[in-house]
């Protein structure tokens, strides 16, 4: 039977249409927001209907926060890194197992705040496409609020409460004992580049009833909050003349009386000298010196190390380095290069320097976000900023000390639980963590700050024989 050309025309556009049929689909997902909680890992769900295969199809994942830049692409059979936003590298993948039943979810680990956002699964075939969108949302409860005292202000003493971590950013406030709100400065807010907000801010309070006060930092959103409630002595208000006449009194006669018992102590012990700044037994403290050399696969990428590892000092720009997973990327920071337990020793150079943190912290540290560096978060610290000296405890310590430290020694002994600092040139002590709670190696931590071009130098200890 001959066929005619317009018959012909028929069969390839029913062929085609056919064809074009037999290869749409729908692309589905979830009607609801999906909640992250930041550090955990989820699934993005996004499936094919009917369940046709998506292996040989184009899969893109998009932020739509980012301009539709890539989150992860799947095409030709392999994935596409070329494109994709670097922060989402090495945290996303497909069920590759299962596109051949068109599951094109998308698996997200180690959420962080930058997550948050729309994202948009795209499926491509050689004739057809469709796309979803689903919101993500991210959770994160951030640290127990810290309160310091900052000392006498307009009549009143300050206080300073801060806390980090947090995702959305949160509301700080101060409350008196009967919870009323206080007058207080304005917040400062910092977002870190993983999304993370860190709030701080300053209240003046006056003497009452009580004197306790509370930090509240509460995220409305995830209906989550933490407080730190802080009690001042009455005494610490006063500051009249007669009353600060008093205190130098009894601390002249304190002097006086330490001072003849000192006196007394020496004619007994018949010794022509006694240095009572230093700690007894300051010198078989000094025995337990260790060799610390700086770990440059800890460092951060400002961070310029000398070619001995003894020195350490911050650069102004971000140098080329591999990202080992040992790395610090939020804080200008390095570790010494082992660890130790026992009792263990070592002295740092700090001289002429404006900015500095000394101490030890725990190995399993999380290098890649910014804590404050306090017992509770593996961090054992004495620093030094805008000309103040703070031990990061738990509730900080700020203090002025009579002789700037030139050079610091830092002692611990890990079975009485002390890590310890010392002015050398002073011949002082300085300050110790007392019941500190150890589980794992110690490992010396040094950042130089970023307001001086000056090295910290781990210095070789000269022990007396």
């Amino acid at each position: 039977m001959k066929v005619t050309q317009l018959e012909c025309l028929c069969l390839i556009l029913l062929h085609l249409l056919h064809t074009a049929g037999s290869e749409r689909f729908e692309v589905l997902g979830p009607t609801d927001s999906i909640v992250a909680v930041a550090g955990d890992d989820i699934i993005l769900p996004c499936y094919l209907k009917p369940n046709i295969s998506a292996e040989d199809m184009t899969v893109d994942w998009l932020n739509l926060d980012f301009l539709d830049v890539c989150v992860f692409r799947y095409q030709n059979s392999e994935i596409i890194r070329d494109d994709q936003i670097p922060h989402y590298r090495g945290r996303t993948s497909l069920f590759e197992e299962e596109l051949w039943r068109g599951n094109t979810s998308l698996k997200l680990t180690r959420v962080q705040g930058t997550d948050e956002g729309r994202y948009k699964c795209l499926i491509q075939s050689k004739s057809w496409y469709d796309d979803f969108t689903v919101q993500v949302l991210v959770k994160a409860v951030g640290s127990k609020p810290v309160v310091s005292i900052v000392g006498h202000r307009e009549g009143g003493m300050g206080l300073l409460c801060e806390s980090e971590g947090w995702h959305p950013e949160p509301e700080l406030v101060w409350l008196d004992s009967k919870g009323v709100h206080l007058s207080a400065g304005p917040p400062e807010i910092h977002r870190s580049f993983k999304g993370f907000y860190r709030v701080k801010q300053y209240v003046i309070v006056q003497e009452t009833d009580t004197n306790r006060f509370t930090c509240r930092v509460q995220q409305s959103r995830i209906n989550e909050k933490m407080e730190t409630e802080i009690h001042l002595p009455s005494e610490i208000f006063y500051t009249t003349p007669w009353r600060m006449t008093f205190i130098v009194l009894c601390c002249l006669g304190a002097i006086a009386v330490t001072g003849f018992s000192l006196t007394i102590y020496c004619i007994r012990k018949k010794k022509d000298f006694v240095n009572t700044n230093w700690s007894p037994d300051f010198e078989t403290i000094r025995r337990h010196a260790v060799d610390v050399t700086l770990d440059p696969d800890s460092a951060h990428r400002k961070l310029i190390l000398s070619d001995d590892g003894k020195q350490v000092r911050h650069g102004e720009l971000n140098q080329v380095l591999s990202d080992n997973g040992k790395r610090f990327t939020n804080w200008s920071s390095v570790l010494g290069n082992v660890g130790f337990s026992g009792k263990f020793y070592y002295e740092v150079k700090v001289e002429g320097k404006t900015e500095w943190t000394l101490g030890v912290v725990r190995r399993s540290i999380n290098r890649n976000e910014r804590f404050i560096p306090i017992p509770n978060n593996g961090y054992w610290t004495l620093e030094l900023k805008d000309g103040e000296y703070t031990a990061n405890a738990d509730s900080p310590v700020t203090f002025t000390p009579r002789e700037r430290p030139q050079k610091v020694g830092v002692f611990v002994d890990y079975e009485k639980r002390q890590v310890s600092f010392y002015n050398l040139e002073a011949g002082s002590h300085i300050y110790s963590f007392t019941g500190c709670t150890f589980t794992e190696k110690l490992y010396p931590f040094f950042n130089p700050g970023g307001s001086d071009s000056i090295s910290l130098v781990v210095c070789p200890v000269d022990v007396t024989d």
